[in-house]
């Protein structure tokens, strides 16, 4: 009975992680970018959320409804996004071209991820907040197994989105223009792809998987602090490797890898050396498989 609802909590987990190893592998498949405010987005859509619909003395405490609440946190996520590209990779790669082999696009999202951080730290203090969720009760329990609603619709949210987007990847002109990009973007502007306008695209979609997956993290767990998102987003790079780069079906693999990892790490060994099994086993699957569990790396080739 344990181990069974054990292995249930190591999937709900992964759903969650799934969603920010997707919206890494969209950033590190299309643009060669590893994205470190994927963090910082996640807790920003939390955060916001909680502050507008929690009525007290921090600031925007407006005490709204929760599904304005939190649309508003997953805009604000995709406005930060959009901001993040205009002034790392697009302002970056526009001002000094490859000669910059992507490393001040990195560091200038780092540099953002800090900011954003601290700025939450500044308004709302770096304790822990209390969560309120929007319902009664968010488990659903069969035959004695607890499922938590909002990690189970985290799982099928990602699967459904991840088939979308293979779809406008695969068969749309927008996708074809944006594999383009992926696959080479100076010959993608020859072609007259429009590199400048499709790019904040994936920012968007990269901004709302992270928004969405904060969320779900929030209502699933009943918390939210201003450094959220550097845990989850580590185990999500570890998912997202596991998978193999710019695989995005494999990213979701990968992040459902590591939830069962380290909840079953943490009931049988205890949370003390949670990273030390999904790290010992990516160390493992570089060495034999360095390509990760399903194919080679895509990265830069605009292959999903």
């Amino acid at each position: 009975m344990l181990l069974i609802q054990q292995l249930i909590n190591g999937l709900m987990l992964g759903g969650i992680l799934a969603f920010v190893a997707v919206a890494f592998t969209l950033t590190i498949g299309m643009l060669n970018f590893l994205n470190f405010t994927i963090p910082a987005l996640f807790m920003v859509a939390a955060m916001l959320g909680w502050a507008l619909l929690t009525p007290g003395a921090h600031p925007l405490a407006l005490g709204l409804h929760w599904l304005p609440a939190l649309a508003l946190g997953v805009l604000a996520a995709v406005l930060a996004s959009l901001l993040i590209e205009r002034f790392t990779y697009r302002y970056m790669k526009t001002r000094y071209g490859d000669a910059t082999e992507h490393a001040l696009p990195l560091v200038s999202s780092l540099g953002f991820l800090i900011v954003f951080e601290h700025l939450a730290m500044s308004l709302w203090g770096g304790d822990p907040q209390r969560f309120e969720l929007p319902f009664r009760n968010t488990d659903l329990t069969i035959a004695g197994f607890v499922i938590g609603l909002p990690q189970l619709f985290a799982l099928f949210l990602a699967i459904t989105l991840v088939a979308a987007l293979q779809t406008l990847l695969s068969r749309t002109r927008i996708g074809r223009a944006l594999r383009a990009i992926a696959e080479n973007p100076d010959a993608a502007t020859l072609m007259g792809v429009e590199v400048q306008r499709l790019v904040p695209l994936v920012f968007v979609i990269t901004g709302v998987l992270s928004a969405l997956a904060g969320i779900l993290y929030a209502v699933s767990y009943g918390t939210v602090t201003p450094f959220m998102g550097d845990a989850i987003a580590t185990d999500a790079i570890a998912g997202m490797v596991l998978g193999g780069l710019g695989n995005v079906w494999g990213a979701i693999a990968g992040g459902l890898l590591v939830g069962l990892v380290k909840v079953l790490a943490i009931s049988f060994f205890g949370a003390e050396i949670e990273k030390i099994p999904v790290w010992g086993l990516l160390l493992v699957i570089l060495v034999f498989r360095p390509s990760g569990l399903f194919g080679a790396s895509r990265i830069g080739k605009g292959k999903f």
